[in-house]
């Protein structure tokens, strides 16, 4: 549970070391996907962030007669599970660590977000599918961080867990306040990409999706260029030691 454990051991430094970076890139990943679910709501009134939302329209659309959106709202589904699927086949890790291969994700969610785009413009509905696989590409990203999952394509976990804690602190009086800290900033974040993303849509319409598109590019270069010097800081680390080893 993400709460305060007494019993647990103490936090590495390693650990408290990496909060901000952590932050940082939870903020940043949920605001994209805020921004883009406001998008694609805003026009196709399908969340494709989450899977709550669409799942119950294709309950909606099997359940009526009229099942002209069943195609998009089950390919809305899919796109997010391969997403998700694609995603740990790339990083292949459930714990966050430096130099797993988030550069190359965040790099095909920027290609999968401009070929929406393209595809939307152009007046093909398939584009949503695609930006419901983008979603789920980055959803699948972050697993978990000493003790809490980490989504950062939906909220209704960080209200919970939130909640969780705020409830526990009442009981025991006990609360990383750090956890609040990072699971809020999320919160906060996805909110402020949906303003954004509600209101580039109405001044651009779908090509809303390519500001998100080259927010993703950006964050994947420059976290590619950082995790490669910091291999070769790592690099260059070993064989010093290796050398004063033999000599």
């Amino acid at each position: 549970m993400p709460y305060a454990n007494p019993n647990a051991p103490p936090e590495r430094p390693t650990i408290i070391r990496a909060r901000p970076f952590v932050m940082a890139g939870g903020m940043s990943l949920a605001t994209v996907a805020g921004y883009v679910n406001a998008v694609a709501l805003g026009f196709f009134h399908v969340p494709v962030s989450h899977m709550t939302g669409a799942v119950s329209r294709l309950g909606g659309d099997l359940a009526s007669t009229d099942h002209r959106d069943f195609k998009v709202t089950l390919g809305i589904i899919v796109g997010f599970l391969i997403g998700a699927i694609i995603s740990g086949t790339i990083i292949g890790e459930a714990m966050l660590r430096p130099g797993r291969r988030y550069g190359a994700t965040l790099m095909l969610e920027a290609g999968l977000l401009t070929a929406s785009t393209f595809l939307l413009i152009n007046g093909f509905s398939l584009g949503i599918p695609i930006a419901a696989m983008a979603c789920g590409l980055q959803n699948a990203m972050a697993s978990s961080y000493y003790g809490l999952v980490i989504r950062t394509t939906h909220v209704t976990g960080i209200v919970t867990d939130i909640g969780v804690m705020l409830g526990h602190w009442i009981r025991y009086r006990r609360l990383a306040a750090w956890k609040i800290a990072l699971l809020s900033s999320i919160l906060l974040s996805f909110l402020f990409g949906a303003i954004l993303g509600s209101l580039a849509g109405t001044a651009m319409g779908m090509r809303a999706l390519f500001p998100a598109a080259l927010a993703c590019a950006i964050g994947g270069s420059a976290y590619g260029i950082w995790a490669h010097r910091l291999k070769g800081r790592r690099d260059a680390t070993r064989h010093a030691r290796r050398h004063a080893a033999e000599a």
